[in-house]
């Protein structure tokens, strides 16, 4: 299946001139963050921590699954092409809206990526098994604090991106 999404650059599904991997990374978005708020409130106010332990590594590897699909889609296809019909379009220019929002989006999806896995393997690393708090803790809350409100950011500049680029 990877290689006819890959090679074949598919449309995508929601009605817009995204590709196939941007509808999925679109959609995607809208279920991780909610499921990531979810995920803390479990451990936060019940101290359900194997569950919270479960559900965060389930979408650390659904998202880097999804971002690996996406950016293979991106780099054979492109996404240019696909937002030329956008009234934000300039040809032969920086596309203000476009180009200024995907700056933005990158500058903060390419960190969350790495906070992400870093928040992961740290935790898999320094916390029991089964999970319980521990001399760790503190410092894990503050980088899934960190890594949790740019994951908010990645995916509202990411929507907005995608507004611009492939619905405008």
């Amino acid at each position: 299946m990877f290689t006819i999404i890959v090679v074949a650059g598919w449309n995508g599904f929601l009605g817009t001139r995204a590709s196939l991997m941007m509808d999925v990374v679109f959609l995607a978005m809208w279920v991780i963050v909610p499921v990531m708020l979810w995920s803390i409130g479990q451990v936060k106010y019940h101290r359900r921590y194997e569950r919270h332990a479960r559900v965060q590594l389930s979408l650390g590897i659904l998202l880097g699954v999804a971002i690996t699909f996406f950016e293979i889609d991106v780099r054979i296809h492109g996404w240019r092409d696909r937002a030329r019909a956008s009234r934000f379009w300039v040809e032969g220019a920086w596309n203000d809206w476009i180009d200024a929002s995907l700056v933005i989006h990158l500058c903060c999806a390419i960190p969350t990526a790495f906070l992400w896995l870093f928040v992961l393997v740290q935790a898999r690393r320094r916390f029991p098994r089964p999970v319980q708090p521990n001399e760790y803790s503190s410092i894990h809350r503050k980088w899934a604090r960190v890594t949790a409100m740019e994951t908010i950011l990645t995916a509202v500049t990411g929507w907005i991106f995608y507004y611009f680029a492939f619905v405008a």
